[in-house]
């Protein structure tokens, strides 16, 4: 395994360089002057967080001992080896300081939790230098925990606010060896790796020695930072009795409100199940006009006869959107 790229202090213009590489950095002490950051103490967290929660309910996962916050699917992959509670916010995070350390006590987990609906005033106190506006901050809290290894669709920009957490990686090219689960059965909303996320099997999956040793790996203390570009498969160990971390979700690089998942799904009722020699057909095709390892597709041509596969601003993606639309209703 090997170190992620680390920076020590990074400018909103240096951060968007990073962002056009696609690859994934520590940013060090990025968050060390947040005043959640500054406090010392899990009991010290909680009072912090108190002050601006206004009692908003949420489901939070609670996990026997045995599993040892590794909350994952049971031995079927139908069902979970957690249960789902409802509560409010103040009981979750009393329901996890009074695990710590406790012997037989069941794990505590919730997370996604939008700040400004549960914590209004927080971000103002806490803010994000590098994001954008539009990413507003998550909190997630929990006792010592593993959770699987996933990838987001969204750029994200995660934030060790309490405890530690250890992050292993893997690069999106790595995903035919990882042993993806059901997309549509799922723990929080994301496939994950089984291969990556279970005790070492050759046996069972074999594909995935050969991208093991190749993960890269970071640990994160409070006030460090590590920002994960879009597909990168990650998995995430809390490794104190108490961890919080705070993140933000946002996609740099869209043109409008369709997401390139969108698209995926719809390939695969159009051309997945499709025969070999036509599914390279296909391949062709999206090699030319969608990812375009030679340029435009329209090169030999003046800009002005590029019709809509010229820029897709400011007209374009309205254009072709209709189009799909009016497709997709059999027109």
């Amino acid at each position: 395994m090997a170190a992620i790229a680390e920076q020590q202090g990074c400018t909103p213009e240096q951060f968007s360089r990073i962002t056009q590489v696609c690859r994934p950095v520590v940013l060090r002490n990025l968050l060390a002057h947040w005043p959640l950051v500054e406090m010392r103490s899990p009991q010290a967290v909680r009072d912090y967080l108190v002050r601006f929660d206004v009692g908003r309910t949420l489901d939070a996962f609670f996990g026997p001992p045995e599993i040892a916050g590794k909350y994952y699917y049971d031995e079927s992959l139908t069902d979970f080896n957690f249960e789902r509670r409802t509560l409010r916010f103040a009981d979750a995070l009393g329901a996890i300081l009074d695990g710590m350390n406790v012997p037989g006590a069941p794990s505590v987990y919730a997370g996604s939790l939008p700040v400004d609906e549960y914590l209004p005033g927080f971000a103002h106190e806490n803010a994000m230098p590098l994001a954008p506006p539009s990413a507003s901050a998550r909190l997630w809290l929990g006792n010592a925990s593993n959770v699987a290894v996933h990838y987001d669709a969204m750029d994200n920009i995660a934030c060790v606010v309490a405890g530690r957490r250890r992050f292993t990686l893997y690069p999106p090219e790595a995903t035919g060896k990882l042993y993806v689960g059901p997309i549509d059965h799922t723990m929080a909303g994301q496939p994950v790796s089984l291969a990556a996320s279970s005790l070492p099997d050759p046996a069972r999956y074999p594909l995935f020695e050969d991208v093991r040793d190749s993960a890269l790996v970071a640990e994160l203390e409070p006030g460090d930072a590590l920002y994960l570009p879009k597909l990168w498969w990650h998995g995430i160990e809390a490794t104190a009795p108490f961890n919080g971390l705070v993140n933000y979700w946002w996609d740099g690089f869209r043109s409008g409100p369709d997401a390139p998942y969108t698209a995926l799904l719809l390939a695969m009722i159009t051309i997945a199940e499709r025969p070999a020699a036509e599914r390279a057909a296909w391949k062709a095709y999206f090699e030319h006009y969608v990812f375009r390892p030679d340029g435009h597709p329209l090169r030999h041509l003046p800009p002005d006869k590029h019709g809509i596969l010229g820029p897709l601003k400011p007209d374009n993606y309205g254009r072709i959107r209709a189009w799909v639309m009016h497709l997709l209703r059999g027109g």
